[in-house]
């Protein structure tokens, strides 16, 4: 039996919606790979992108505090990185990406993840103050949960 190596990546995502369109880009799991794949692909080939669409994949994302985890190869971890280093735009909105934490096991990406999580939810409610919804609030705590029971 064959033990398949991994790594988790803990991505953070900076939305400059004030260069770009009127409509600011709403995160899910689909644009995040589509947008890496495209990176590889154009970066990489052919060639660099089937090596790396076996482990991809995208297990986590918070629209609210634009926080991702992303499970890829061992053997393909600094290709994917690459990539998504060089990610300038999700749509016609500017963005970029920042590793907040890469790790071999799901339980250690887990506990870094919720540390960030928490930590940006907090920095939003003081921004948002009383303004902040409680469909938001909810939202948030969903997302925790989801972390939580990420598994691979």
């Amino acid at each position: 039996m064959v033990h398949f190596k991994n790594r988790y990546m803990v991505m953070e995502t900076f939305i400059d919606a004030g260069r770009g369109e009127q409509d600011p880009v709403i995160l899910t799991q689909f644009n995040i790979t589509k947008v890496i794949r495209d990176s590889i692909q154009l970066n990489f080939g052919e060639c660099g992108l089937a090596a790396s669409l076996g482990s991809l994949q995208v297990k986590y994302v918070n629209p609210v505090t634009k926080l991702c985890v992303i499970r890829v190869s061992r053997e393909d971890h600094q290709k994917v990185w690459v990539a998504i280093t060089m990610v300038r735009c999700i749509g016609k909105i500017p963005v970029s990406f920042n590793l907040l934490n890469m790790s071999g096991s799901i339980r250690a990406c887990k506990k870094a993840a919720l540390e960030c999580d928490g930590a940006k939810f907090e920095q939003y409610k003081l921004a948002a103050g009383d303004r902040i919804m409680p469909e938001i609030i909810q939202s948030v705590q969903s997302c925790f949960e989801k972390i939580r029971g990420l598994e691979s």
